[in-house]
């Protein structure tokens, strides 16, 4: 790919990224509909729902399973890259740059581009709309490119349903929020990555890990979140759970202990502070014995 190519300066190969964990834990429904959808011709997808549900990582999921194999033979071999649509359309020239990654696109096979905040290059910035799904055309009815668009519900309705070929083009694919028993899996199944990303153990039983990440997932669940920061499952239970680390990490510790645990629970600002109140009772109660076996001392807030 030369220096000039809009992918390259604009793009990231999902495909070449080293993935140290599944990214789509508990996601098998939504790949799977993903994937049929690619696989029909002049098809692509769009991948619809609420901020911070985890559109993006299915499609790194989706790279992922490229990665090893566990992929139908119609798409062995298809690059998946992702595009930075804020820089793609930023600036003065945003539409030659959209024009010149089409132009580019044509002579390539074997390609899926995923768009994340497609309503961006739909009508969803100042400098008004591109005629998106017939900038694509040529490529798309080709069927060597494919297209993944990732927007919410409110940008969908509010850009793209006016958009009759883009919708023609395009399957919409509804993912919604984990349930918590989802969500629990996920956080399980991410400790291995964030004690790779930080060289910090999480050193309990499993059976202690799980209860955990269900107190975890339990205290972020929708009427205790700040409604102001609209985060969802997995990433509000997630932050959380990163947060512990990160005081191990303050603390130049390489294990998270329960001291961590609280430390993340009692800073939090994705929960209201009097839940966190409340929270820290349960706590305190939950696991008194490994709080008792590591001296600490929980303190309610007043």
């Amino acid at each position: 790919m030369d220096s000039n190519s809009i992918l390259e300066k604009y793009g990231e190969n999902l495909t070449k990224v080293k993935y140290l964990v599944n990214p789509a834990v508990a996601r098998d429904k939504e790949l799977k509909e993903l994937v049929m959808v690619l696989l029909t011709p002049e098809k692509s997808a769009c991948l619809v729902g609420k901020p911070g549900i985890g559109k993006t990582a299915i499609v790194e999921g989706l790279a992922y399973r490229m990665q090893m194999g566990d992929m139908p033979n119609a798409l062995k071999g298809y690059s998946v890259y992702k595009i930075s649509t804020p820089s793609l359309v930023g600036g003065t020239s945003s539409e030659n740059r959209v024009v010149e990654l089409v132009k580019e696109l044509k002579t390539m096979n074997k390609v899926i581009l995923f768009i994340d905040e497609i309503h961006m290059l739909m009508g969803g910035r100042n400098s008004g709309p591109l005629d998106l799904a017939n900038m694509f055309k040529e490529g798309l009815g080709r069927g060597t490119v494919k297209l993944i668009g990732a927007t919410t519900v409110d940008e969908y309705e509010r850009y793209i349903l006016r958009d009759k070929a883009f919708v023609r083009r395009f399957e919409r694919i509804d993912i919604s929020e984990p349930t918590q028993e989802m969500c629990v899996e996920i956080l399980m199944r991410t400790i291995p990555k964030i004690e790779i990303q930080t060289g910090v153990k999480f050193n309990y039983t499993d059976f202690i890990k799980e209860n955990i990440c269900k107190f975890i997932v339990n205290m972020t669940s929708e009427y205790k979140r700040v409604y102001e920061i609209s985060s969802r499952y997995p990433d509000i239970a997630l932050t959380v759970l990163r947060q512990c680390f990160s005081a191990a990490l303050f603390d130049n510790q390489v294990e998270v202990k329960f001291k961590h645990i609280y430390e993340a629970i009692k800073s939090t600002k994705a929960v209201y502070p009097d839940v966190i109140k409340k929270e820290l009772v349960v706590f305190k109660e939950e696991f008194k014995d490994e709080l008792l076996n590591e001296g600490v001392e929980v303190v309610i807030p007043e």
